[in-house]
């Protein structure tokens, strides 16, 4: 009997044949033997946040709300290992017990640690990488049954464990480089977009994190800094523009309103231009856009997949209401980012091939190639997945 599986946002559906959720070791292996009876591909899901359809399940769903909670934590080696369905917001409060903390998160923190590490999910701040470049090691239960330890002596499987869309394995637990723990103060302000661009750099370096929002129906840029602060914890609470807290209270904001999202990463030396290009796009072709554009920069790393691979990155996203067509919007958008060599958010709608993902990864096909190795059967290769081939 098929059942039907929706995303985050409900704008993503798919039919499905079985959905297992797991509570121990056994139960996943177990789950993969199925799956190989059946000839069923397997998805594992956590939040099911992302708005492409990388997280779609084809046959068997592997649903990980059972299968979450902090390991261990080692204060003196800045690690802990916690189970791969665990939600990034509920891992602010164990480490914090333990002095830890993440060294960045999203401006969601809904997802699952291995849904955001499988796509590549960031935060904001030129010093901070996402989510992925974190990842100190992974167990991960190939498509064999074997649960296979994987860390950066274990070579190319490394590069494709810690950022695999999902195409790998099912992750069993992950063990994550963190910081000790660290108060933030946050700044909110409205500014106009060229004075905002008029001190971009300066904006930029002035603090750890810095983003903003631009509002096309106003004109306006929602701004939002953090910086790093040994002040009180909610010092400034009786203003409204500013607070104080613990890194995993504040860096985070609540994003209930449904929504469809685009997110591209271009070079930081071209993300002032592609902003405004994009801003011109909007206020000439698309005036009734309600929905925000967001502006962020992420460090470069040297993870094969990674949009932020090679290069300092900005990132920008932009947003439509589910109950609205995104289509003509998001591929206005998409033409842009185009023009400024811009990747795609994996966990994010976009329209390019295998062939042109190909051209802007320089290991994508190895990073195939290492995949099709451990999973020669495609027991993890979704048809979402196997149209992203090059």
């Amino acid at each position: 009997m098929t059942q039907t599986w929706t995303n985050w946002s409900g704008r993503q559906t798919a039919e499905i044949q079985e959905v297992v959720r797991p509570t121990t070791e056994r139960d996943l292996v177990e789950s993969l033997e199925t799956a190989a009876k059946n000839g069923w591909s397997v998805r594992a899901v956590g939040a099911s946040h992302s708005h492409s359809r990388i997280a779609a399940p084809d046959a068997m769903l592997v649903e990980l709300d059972g299968w979450q909670g902090v390991l261990s934590t080692d204060a003196a080696a800045q690690q802990a290992t916690v189970k791969s369905g665990t939600r990034i917001f509920q891992l602010g409060e164990p480490l914090f017990k333990a002095g830890l903390a993440l060294r960045n998160q999203g401006d969601i923190d809904r997802q699952s640690v291995a849904g955001a590490t499988a796509t590549g999910t960031h935060g904001t701040g030129p010093t901070l990488g996402n989510l992925s470049s974190s990842v100190h090691s992974l167990r991960v239960a190939l498509a064999s049954g074997e649960i296979i330890n994987c860390d950066a002596t274990s070579g190319d499987l490394f590069e494709v464990a810690r950022h695999s869309l999902g195409g790998l394995g099912l992750v069993v637990d992950v063990t994550l480089d963190l910081r000790s723990t660290y108060r933030l103060h946050e700044t909110l302000w409205t500014e106009h977009p060229t004075s905002v661009f008029g001190r971009i750099d300066e904006l930029t370096a002035a603090t750890r994190h810095f983003e903003f929002f631009w509002m096309p129906k106003l004109d306006k840029c929602a701004c939002k800094s953090l910086a790093e602060t040994d002040a009180d914890v909610d010092e400034l609470v009786d203003n409204k523009l500013e607070r104080i807290g613990w890194s995993h209270n504040i860096i985070s904001s609540t994003r209930d309103d449904k929504h469809t999202e685009m997110e591209y990463s271009v070079a930081a030396a071209d993300g002032p231009a592609c902003f405004m290009e994009l801003r011109d796009m909007i206020r000439n072709d698309f005036p009734e856009l309600e929905w925000p554009i967001e502006y962020r920069t992420v460090k470069s790393d040297d993870l094969w997949i990674s949009a932020a691979s090679g290069r300092e990155t900005v990132t920008i996203s932009a947003h439509q209401d589910i109950t609205l067509d995104d289509r003509d919007i998001f591929e206005a958008c998409e033409d842009v980012f185009r023009r400024y060599n811009g990747r795609p958010h994996w966990g994010k709608a976009h329209y390019q091939t295998g062939a042109e993902l190909a051209e802007l990864y320089p290991r994508y096909r190895d990073w195939w190639q290492v995949r099709d190795s451990h999973d020669p059967d495609g027991r993890f290769v979704t048809p979402y997945l196997e149209s992203l081939r090059p």
